[in-house]
């Protein structure tokens, strides 16, 4: 039976420069890119309504101020949102910890370049379920070598992790799908003011610990893509077109 799910803030990471996908995000965000006709944040943050957000931070950086003038408060799609504004950019871990202050309880963090329907309840019930401190959403890797590469013990604790390795690895490894659920405690791992990173700082360092880091591995329905190249952006927009990624 599924647990009651009261999670109601996320943090869409979207300062990014989108550096592989020029010329496309010279002048345009990476997250205002469309997919399916819409701008890649609007599915974001209806997805995230879907299951109960209310609240939603955004990290700021490159043409920062197109992404407000596009989402401004929230208030027509249905949330409230806050806006990190990074003079440097901070790293994925730096840009949550500068949010600290944000977050009262467990929370969502997601990559803003992802494309995605997963089921947040069922996520958040396994967190919960194994009292983890951090839990990351997991795939099944198309090239190993593009990817933070998971490996879990029979009890799906996280116990390496290993960012775009270049040595063979396993066609069946388990990918980093950059949708998290964090409790509070975690930010006190995350160096502040700094630049810092989930998959070459932080995570290694939970691991290190041996604090409870579990992985969350989708199965189908559900979908996941980063569109940070111009051939993932392509094959986003061919399955959102052709009716591969259905919400709810």
């Amino acid at each position: 039976m599924a647990m009651k799910n009261d999670v109601t803030k996320a943090m869409i990471l979207a300062a990014g420069e989108g550096t592989r996908l020029r010329p496309l995000t010279l002048e345009v965000p990476k997250v205002l890119l469309p997919v399916g006709g819409m701008p890649l944040i609007y599915h974001t943050i209806n997805w995230l309504k879907g299951y109960g957000i209310s609240q939603v931070a955004i990290n700021l950086y490159h043409k920062g101020d197109k992404i407000k003038e596009f989402l401004c408060d929230g208030s027509r799609f249905g949330v409230k949102i806050f806006y990190s504004q990074e003079e440097v950019l901070l790293g994925t871990a730096g840009g949550v910890k500068r949010m600290e202050k944000f977050f009262d309880s467990t929370f969502l963090v997601v990559y803003g370049d992802n494309l995605t329907n997963l089921n947040l309840h069922a996520m958040t019930d396994f967190h919960r379920q194994k009292k983890a401190m951090a839990t990351l959403a997991l795939f099944q890797a198309s090239d190993p070598r593009e990817a933070g590469i998971v490996r879990l013990d029979e009890d799906a604790r996280v116990i390496d992790f290993v960012e775009k390795p270049q040595q063979e690895a396993n066609p069946k490894a388990l990918a980093n799908g950059g949708v998290y659920v964090f409790e509070r405690q975690m930010l006190s791992y995350i160096s502040a003011e700094s630049f810092c990173d989930f998959a070459y700082d932080v995570f290694p360092k939970l691991i290190k610990a041996h604090l409870p880091i579990y992985g969350y591995i989708l199965d189908s329905p559900y979908y996941i893509i980063d569109i940070g190249t111009p051939e993932k952006y392509r094959r986003a927009n061919i399955d959102m077109s052709a009716g591969r990624i259905v919400y709810g």
